[in-house]
């Protein structure tokens, strides 16, 4: 008896359970990569990871500095031929590392994330320089950057008092996703 591979790998299934985004529409045109601002710091390139997807590496996409890096600033999404949302790909690849307790390969971005989320959700919109505090506090790289942030400071690019503009509104939302990621 010939026994058939899965059209799919369980892992582009896992991604499309989460993001509801099919990797398999990617047909490795590598527009994707072309136009990422971030590609120069990657491992692999956004099309080399689509396509590890696809065949089921899991170990070499959680193992990938390229999740970590991906900005999300949808560049790669507005110029796939086939609308693959691939900051969505990697949103959902973050969450199923998240999930199976893999830690970053690079730890300063999921720090980022929740403190960033904790600031909004605190103040109702980001307050840059408490977020830098909390950033330097729970990295521990107190002096780097430093010579930048003072020159924000002096050019007035970062506001020293929080403001509280929205800040209910923003506890309204964090409280409704809670309740709804509870269900």
């Amino acid at each position: 008896m010939v026994k058939v591979a899965p059209r799919f790998s369980e892992f582009a299934e896992a991604v499309k359970t989460i993001s509801g985004l099919d990797v398999n529409l990617c047909f490795q045109c590598a527009k994707c990569a072309s136009g990422c601002p971030v590609s120069y710091a990657m491992d692999y390139t956004p099309t080399q990871l689509i396509h590890a997807i696809q065949l089921g590496l899991t170990d070499l996409v959680m193992n990938s500095k390229t999740m970590w890096l991906c900005a999300s600033c949808q560049t790669c999404s507005t110029r796939c031929p086939q609308d693959v949302d691939l900051a969505g790909v990697m949103d959902a690849v973050r969450i199923i590392a998240q999930r199976k307790k893999i830690k970053a390969k690079i730890p300063e971005v999921p720090i980022f994330y929740r403190s960033s989320l904790r600031n909004i959700a605190l103040f109702g919109r980001m307050y840059e320089l408490g977020l830098i505090a909390t950033l330097k506090l729970l990295t521990r790289s107190f002096t780097k950057d430093m010579g930048l942030g003072l020159r924000m400071l002096r050019k007035g690019k970062l506001n020293i008092f929080p403001s509280f503009k929205g800040a209910l509104a923003a506890r309204r939302i964090f409280s409704q996703v809670k309740a709804r990621e509870k269900r």
